[in-house]
Order: structure tokens, then C-alpha cells, then sequence
């Protein structure tokens, strides 16, 4: 049976975890905790992926990298994560040209605690699904979105989405940044 996903108007569970930040010798890990992302103020976009040295992951991360600065323009904080251990985390950015220069950490959810709450952990692999949360500056669940674990996800929509929310308006079909809110 298949875990119930959290949703949009839960609080995104709290969390203490390690984190694969550089590649570089004796700044490789740093502690990632919900509470520090709170007290920032900003909002948070955490998006998983089942594992690493694969091949689809590393073609969603690199573009969620190119996209980087668009999020701290959003003022939002990125996470990747996945089950891996913060290791291989670290190995696989040694290994592959497209995540060396990382601007975000991959959190290492080793004991696939946070997974399983978010409800993302799939049930025969134990690998987290390629889900993506938008979370608001109150640790409020604003946006979920689970991909099938071969498809890989659209940046420019999670992009599109949290232009959206932070409107706070009623916003129509294909809305884009800058484009007439409804008005109700």
C-alpha cells in the first residue's frame, strides 16, 4: 500500500539532515534543518529524485542548477534530495561534469525518514519518488507535484507555479510573471 502524499495546506514535516553542499576537501557536508529554513522567512522548493548515478535525475538537477538564481531572485530556497547517503551525494558530483558547480545542497535522507513522511517513498524500491514541494515562508505545503519515476520534471513550470503563489491573487490557465491577475 502505497503511502498518502502530503498536501497542499499540511505543514511540511520538520527535519534535521545532512547535506552535500561542495566537492570541494573539509566543506563537503553541511546540517540542514527545517528550523533554520523557517527562521529565513523564505519560501522553500525541495524536489526529490530516486537515485543517484542514474539518468534522468542528473538531466533534472543540472537544470534546476541553470535555474538557480531564478529561485534567490523568488527569494525561495532549493533543495534537491533523495535516499541516497551524502557519499555518494558527493561522489556523483566528483563523477558527472553537469553537477560539479552545484549552487544547492542534495540533502541525504539516508534513514528515509523525511520520505516516508512527505508520503514519497515508493513502496518496493525504497527510493523517494520525483516529487516537488513548494512550501511558504510559514512551512505551509502550497504545491506538490509527483512525477512517474522515468519522467522527468518541468523547472520553468515549478518556476511558473511559485510565480503564482506568491501573487497571492487568482491567477487563469497558462498564467505567466508579469501577465493580469483575475479579478474576483
Amino acid at each position: 500500500m502505497q503511502n498518502r502524499i502530503l498536501s497542499i495546506g499540511s505543514t511540511f514535516p520538520d527535519f534535521k539532515k545532512t547535506a552535500a553542499v561542495s566537492i570541494e576537501n573539509g566543506k563537503e557536508f553541511y546540517e540542514l534543518n527545517s528550523e533554520e529554513i523557517k527562521a529565513s522567512g523564505k519560501w522553500l522548493v525541495m524536489f526529490w529524485w530516486p537515485k543517484d548515478f542514474t539518468f534522468v535525475c542528473p538531466t533534472e538537477i543540472a537544470e534546476f542548477n541553470k535555474h538557480y538564481l531564478d529561485f534567490v531572485d523568488r527569494d525561495a530556497q532549493l533543495i534537491g534530495a533523495s535516499t541516497d547517503n551524502e557519499f555518494v551525494h558527493v561522489a556523483w558530483r566528483k563523477d558527472h561534469d553537469d553537477l560539479r558547480d552545484l549552487r544547492f545542497p542534495m540533502l541525504a535522507d539516508t534513514s528515509k525518514s523525511l520520505a516516508e513522511e512527505l508520503g514519497i517513498l515508493e513502496q518496493h524500491e525504497k527510493v523517494a519518488l520525483r516529487a516537488t514541494f513548494i512550501v511558504d515562508p510559514q512551512g505551509i505545503i502550497r504545491w506538490v507535484s509527483v512525477n512517474d519515476l522515468n519522467v522527468g520534471r518541468n523547472v520553468n513550470e515549478v518556476l511558473r507555479v511559485l510565480d503564482a503563489l506568491q501573487t497571492d491573487e487568482l491567477c487563469p490557465c497558462n498564467w505567466q510573471k508579469g501577465e493580469a491577475t483575475i479579478e474576483a
